[in-house]
């Protein structure tokens, strides 16, 4: 009995304080790149009242979207992850945990 269950206690332990650590980390991030994004285009309006650059801001909105779009795309490392379940589920658990918490 101890054979199977301490890999799952390892697993279950290690896949939540990993899944904490990735989630947080990715929250910060995610919080920077908007940060500099909106400083961007602070920048940009700017500029743009300044008369000093002309921004077709329909245009720029358009890659923008496009570019978040591609980013729904990036769930695909999920499936590996599936395969082994134990780990996946706290791995979730933590990663949920770190996000809200980041």
């Amino acid at each position: 009995m101890s054979e199977i269950v301490t890999p799952l206690v390892f697993q279950l332990g290690a896949g939540g304080v990993g899944g904490f650590v990735v989630g947080y980390a990715i929250k910060k991030i995610a919080k920077l790149i908007v940060v500099l994004i909106g400083l961007l285009l602070l920048g940009l309006i700017y500029l743009s009242s300044q008369g000093i650059l002309e921004v077709n801001y329909s245009r720029l909105f358009d890659a923008i979207e496009g570019w978040l779009g591609g980013a729904g795309q990036a769930v695909g490392w999920l499936t590996p992850i599936i395969a082994h379940l134990p780990f996946a589920g706290s791995f979730m658990v933590g990663f949920f945990l770190g996000f809200k918490m980041g």
